[in-house]
């Protein structure tokens, strides 16, 4: 596993489970993959991910007894693929939670499932293993929250050295969060990567609707005594919004003990992480119904002085450094009445961004795309990060704002046009097009001024060549020939340094 793949991205406790009548879902995107009618989970509604992924194949799994939203998935076979993307229409700014479902099933006729990494964006998020949740009869799910830098959000798998058969995936999910959540983290800088998210002393796990953005709180207990709360809390309290049912109990302990918790269970490699704890006094409302008591964190201050009441209280901590396995100790005050207690937490590892491929970039590399006919199969998401993830013929700037410099599709058999939307690649060193069947006229190009190499022989392009191109002043290479072209020369690509090849194949004329 790398450093950011979540140690126990908590998962389906068996892929068994009774199935309720729905009533609601949130205004999300719900996919249930290899689908073809979609399905309803519990009060989710999920669509087939038919019209967002063409590549791929899908399979049922013929396991008895299987949750439907687990019983097909869709397994990727195309070995020329860099990536494959779901891309989501979204709204710049925000931020939305991002859940992926994974079970393996068999569905390759193997008994080990393969192991591949997913990329949110352009952040390679983790590798996917799925192997002791699906030797244990478990499926996996992993997490993150995420800020739209546009208007488009891609969640892809992609192959790694270590994948043997193909990628799969059986679910995403992604909701829409409030600005208040998980905003102490600068979500331009860093992805929350989930690693925990547990009610403390409860046996039930929960979920939406109980939970409006459909975060899953899974039940964490130890050997601390557990008591029931008897004071409702109002989300609407907290800045991130926990549903009231986390904190139906809680871990205490007895009066001047500390309490003790050592969460999240497994050891976690070493990194930066965001913490949130949540409190709230359990005993009914009175001029006694509060404790105070300090926090910390593998022996170092959490926070100090906490004042528990019936109304609750939240304390998080922003790039806390972690390593191992982490002790929570919760000290009472010499005065205290009641030992401390405890009722729910969530912790995240602070996932760095790759950063950004320049907007415009984006923008005119997916026009590009539309006014292809038959684009590379991988043409979609971030045409440059990961880089090494990038789109098949694209090679970008490995600098913080990436930029397309090369685009090499020679003999792709590619139909369609070239819009003018081209030029807006300023940064661009190569075009390289030769060999494919696009037509209509060359577009002007007089932004283009990085331009060194213009390939787009033997194609179908007609009309006039753009006098513009006469103006990129470091060009050095035009290959025309072998198209329908006509009219006259522009007087000034013939200079010195310029290797013009315009025939045979066309009709035009050079000047005067």
């Amino acid at each position: 596993m790398s450093l950011v793949i979540i140690f126990l991205l908590w998962f389906f406790s068996s892929p068994f489970f009774a199935l309720s009548q729905p009533t609601t879902s949130p205004q999300d995107f719900l996919l249930s993959c290899g689908d073809t009618v979609g399905l309803t989970t519990g009060r989710l509604k999920f669509l087939p991910d038919k019209d967002f992924q063409s590549l791929g194949n899908t399979t049922t799994l013929k396991q008895p007894g299987l949750l439907p939203i687990l019983s097909t998935l869709r397994f990727f076979t195309e070995l020329q693929a860099r990536k494959y993307c779901y891309v989501f229409n979204v709204t710049q700014g925000d931020k939305y939670l991002v859940r992926t479902t994974y079970y393996y099933g068999g569905f390759d006729g193997g008994t080990q499932p393969p192991v591949f990494d997913q990329i949110i964006g352009g952040t390679k998020w983790s590798i996917v293993d799925t192997a002791e949740d699906f030797a244990n009869g478990l499926s996996s799910y992993y997490e993150v929250v995420v800020a739209a830098v546009g208007n488009s959000l891609s969640v892809c798998l992609a192959r790694n050295n270590d994948t043997t058969s193909h990628p799969f995936i059986s679910a995403i999910e992604l909701s829409k969060l409030d600005d208040s959540l998980y905003n102490t983290t600068d979500l331009n800088k860093f992805a929350l990567s989930s690693i925990a998210r547990s009610s403390f002393g409860d046996d039930a796990r929960i979920s939406f609707p109980d939970d409006l953005f459909n975060r899953k709180w899974n039940s964490f207990k130890d050997l601390n005594p557990v008591e029931e709360n008897k004071n409702k809390v109002n989300p609407e309290d907290f800045w991130n919004k926990p549903p009231a049912k986390a904190f139906l109990s809680s871990i205490t302990t007895t009066k001047g003990k500390p309490l003790q918790i050592q969460w999240p269970p497994g050891p976690l490699p070493n990194s930066r992480y965001y913490i949130a704890l949540y409190f709230q006094e359990n005993r009914a409302p009175s001029h006694e119904s509060w404790r105070i008591f300090n926090v910390s964190v593998n022996g170092n201050t959490f926070f100090k002085d906490l004042n528990v009441t019936t109304n609750g209280v939240a304390v998080y901590g922003n790039e806390w450094p972690l390593s191992g396995q982490t002790n929570i100790t919760m000290t009472p005050r010499d005065d205290m009445s009641v030992g401390p207690i405890i009722s729910a937490g969530e912790i995240f590892q602070l996932l760095p961004l790759a950063g950004t491929t320049f907007p415009r970039d984006v923008a005119a590399m997916e026009e590009l795309a539309k006014h292809f006919k038959n684009p590379p199969i991988d043409w979609n998401g971030d045409p440059c990060l990961p880089w090494e993830n990038s789109w098949t013929g694209v090679t970008c700037t490995k600098s913080k704002h990436t930029r397309v410099v090369s685009i090499d599709l020679k003999g792709f058999e590619i139909s369609g046009t070239l819009p003018e939307s081209i030029g807006n690649l300023t940064a661009l060193k190569h075009l390289r097009l030769g060999g494919n069947k696009l037509w209509g006229q060359i577009p002007e190009m007089k932004t283009l001024t990085a331009l060194e190499t213009l390939h787009l022989e033997n194609n179908q392009f007609e009309g006039w060549i753009p006098q513009t191109l006469s103006q990129l002043p470091i060009l050095r290479e035009i290959f025309l020939q072998n198209n329908n072209l006509d009219g006259q020369i522009p007087d000034g690509l013939w200079k010195p340094g310029l290797n013009i090849q315009v025939s045979p194949g066309n009709r035009l004329t050079q000047p005067a």
